[in-house]
């Protein structure tokens, strides 16, 4: 038994429900939160510092020089914001741990 009040010149809904309907709308809303977090965590794009830390570099003018001979890559954001590809970024490394076994 659901009872949905909605006032126009209001922003917010009245919602009056048995504790069955309740805990499966709030089930539901944790599922969807915990979603948007994983399909975060999953994203490929990452900051330049942690793509420091990915490549085990101290120096911007390293990662700079990868961005300029294309071995890794990055997406320039408005400004001077860039964002870097984990997977490419990952892949330089296996390509060059390769080139060394």
């Amino acid at each position: 038994m659901n009872y949905f009040n909605h006032n126009p010149e209001k922003e917010f809904f009245l919602i009056q429900t048995d504790s069955e309907s309740f805990y499966y709308i709030i089930k539901a809303v944790y599922e969807r939160l915990k979603n948007e977090e994983k399909k975060e965590k999953d994203s490929d794009f990452i900051s330049e510092k942690q793509a420091m830390e990915l490549l085990a570099i101290s120096s911007k003018s390293t990662l700079q020089k990868y961005r300029d001979l294309s071995l890794i890559t990055f997406y320039k954001l408005s400004g001077r914001k860039i964002l870097y590809s984990k997977s490419s970024i990952e892949a330089f490394i296996l390509s060059s741990k390769e080139s060394f076994d």
